[in-house]
């Protein structure tokens, strides 16, 4: 049994080494690059305790944020950087997760696995410790990043724990899902909302936690500790360096990885505990087109990515008079919304910080749904479509189309929001000329990611899903992050979301706005010519 034990591992590490490569190394570059953001931004304590005492005031702030641990330099870094290096760490978890255990059940390959030696349960060890294993090499490299840059080693090794022990019990997570659920999109699915539920309550726990005398720390509230997030957070690494929450992530995970093996040991191979809905007898009228099947298929991923776009607006003119209050005593901060948004006010800036965050979440909708072309051709279900009167160039334009759909729709939501959250302050109308322009412009960023994921399926289709994701990681990096790390202006601009057009006083700059449209129409008209000679590629 250790025999197969081992060649099942060896086989997931094989087939996963590139995706964790992306994974692993990232989320440590990630880490390297807060350092150097926080030492060229905020390079003085003064300008820390302010950001911190902003933060502290406005707890709204604390809901992308950690737990702030005082102004020294480590503890700031990690306050800002944290629970995105844990959500990293969560996201790459839960799609291992699933990608072995529910995913190569639907393709069948659990099953040929089952009948050998190695029965039905040494896939699920195998998966659990794969997992683990890749969690241990993502937690050492951010250690690594944060020892090279000169910091203390033993804050080092805790906060790359910490990001670790929330990959370890969301890897729990996504085994958990994928026996529960039937398809290896709804367990996918389920343990994404899942991680993002718990990323919320833990900064909704920090933002109703209490804040010391000076304003630069807070203890949580009861709430963040029912969040994996939150006790990754309460390690307080560079300042307590509290080791106990990560063992608390750490066991949570091996418990929900037991429950796995009971689960999995509990139901026959191909079913679930919660069966899948029952489909009409006779299709509904709004599934006579294949464009209404394709919006039927991907409505509900839309639906989401739209509900984050809403708050995203309602943020963005929310908080814009707090960050011009903060901007006013703390240059660094005014300077880093500057960069991003140009020379208009800092209100005006505000906007466009959250609206890039908007073209982020839009590229997301429309990368997600060509994604599921990929799905449903690997899977076989698109043959199935074609070999009715439905050619493949139409085939992938309806996907094309739903996808712009569901960007505009993300971003109608985001305007939408923004317009509430003037009215809810009273603030000053005139913002919507802002709120408009760049939600505008967003829209064309976002499609300039859907084309160039259309182009990868057309050309490389099996690595369409990779690919996809890592350009909107990379665009995300340089356009969000680009400015408080201290990137190039030129580098940042390589985003689409970093050069759509802005308000700029009381003129528009367009910006790369000619060169985006440019590479949309050049995306969509060759992604859709090459379709016509390309043959499907099923299989994973």
């Amino acid at each position: 049994m250790t025999v197969a034990l081992g060649i099942l591992w060896a086989q997931r590490v094989r087939r996963d080494w590139r995706q964790l490569l992306m994974w692993t190394a990232g989320t440590g570059l990630l880490a390297y690059l807060s350092y150097v953001g926080v030492s060229q931004s905020y390079g003085s304590e003064q300008e820390r305790a302010s950001l911190l005492a902003a933060a502290v005031a406005n707890p709204v702030i604390l809901l992308f944020r950690g737990l702030p641990s005082g102004p020294d330099e480590g503890a700031f870094m990690v306050f800002l950087i944290m629970p995105w290096l844990a959500l990293l760490a969560a996201f790459m978890s839960t799609f291992l997760a699933v990608r072995h255990t529910r995913g190569d059940e639907e393709a069948g390959r659990a099953e040929l696995v089952s009948a050998t030696p190695a029965g039905r349960m040494m896939p699920v060890v195998a998966t659990a410790l794969h997992g683990i294993g890749a969690n241990v090499v993502l937690g050492a490299l951010v250690a690594l990043a944060y020892i090279a840059v000169g910091l203390d080693t033993a804050g080092a090794v805790v906060a790359g724990a910490a990001a670790a022990c929330v990959g370890a019990c969301f890897l729990g997570v996504g085994l958990v899902c994928a026996q529960l659920l039937r398809t290896s999109r709804a367990a996918n699915a389920t343990a994404v909302w899942i991680t993002l539920a718990a990323f919320l309550v833990s900064g909704i726990g920090n933002a109703i936690g209490t804040p010391s005398d000076d304003l630069s720390r807070v203890e949580s509230s009861g709430l963040a500790w029912a969040s994996p997030f939150g006790w990754a957070e309460n390690t307080r690494a560079f300042d307590e360096d509290l080791w106990w929450p990560v063992l608390l992530g750490v066991g949570v995970g091996l418990v929900l990885a037991g429950s796995t093996i009971a689960l999995a040991a509990a139901r026959d191979l191909g079913e679930s505990f919660i069966p899948a809905r029952r489909g009409r007898t006779e299709a509904s009228v709004a599934l006579s087109s294949p464009t209404a099947l394709v919006w039927r298929l991907t409505r509900g991923a839309i639906i989401g990515w739209v509900v984050g776009g809403l708050i995203a607006g309602v943020m963005s003119t929310s908080l814009a008079s707090i960050v011009e209050e903060v901007g006013a005593s703390n240059p660094a901060i005014e300077e880093i919304v500057r960069q991003i948004s140009g020379d208009g006010s800092v209100e005006q800036g505000t906007i466009t910080t959250f609206f890039t965050m908007l073209g982020v979440l839009a590229a997301c909708c429309a990368v997600q749904v060509v994604c599921r072309a990929r799905q449903e051709e690997a899977h076989g279900t698109a043959e199935i479509v074609l070999s009715a009167p439905v050619a493949r160039v139409r085939w992938l334009a309806d996907y094309l189309v739903v996808a712009a759909v569901g960007i505009l729709l993300v971003v109608a939501a985001a305007i939408g929001g923004a317009a509430l959250g003037i009215a809810a302050r009273g603030g000053d109308w005139d913002l919507m000329l802002t709120v408009v322009v760049t939600g505008a412009g967003q829209a064309i960023g976002a499609s300039v990611f859907l084309v160039a994921t259309a182009l990868a399926f057309v050309l490389a289709p099996r690595i369409t899903i990779p690919l996809g994701w890592s350009l909107v990681v990379l665009g995300m990096t340089l356009g969000l992050f680009g400015p408080l790390f201290g990137f190039p202006e030129w580098l940042v601009r390589v985003s689409p979301v970093a050069v759509t057009p802005i308000v700029d006083g009381d003129t528009i700059d367009v910006r790369g706005l000619w060169w985006l449209v440019g590479a949309v129409a050049v995306g969509a008209v060759a992604s859709l010519g090459l379709m016509r000679r390309r043959e499907l590629a099923t299989g994973g």
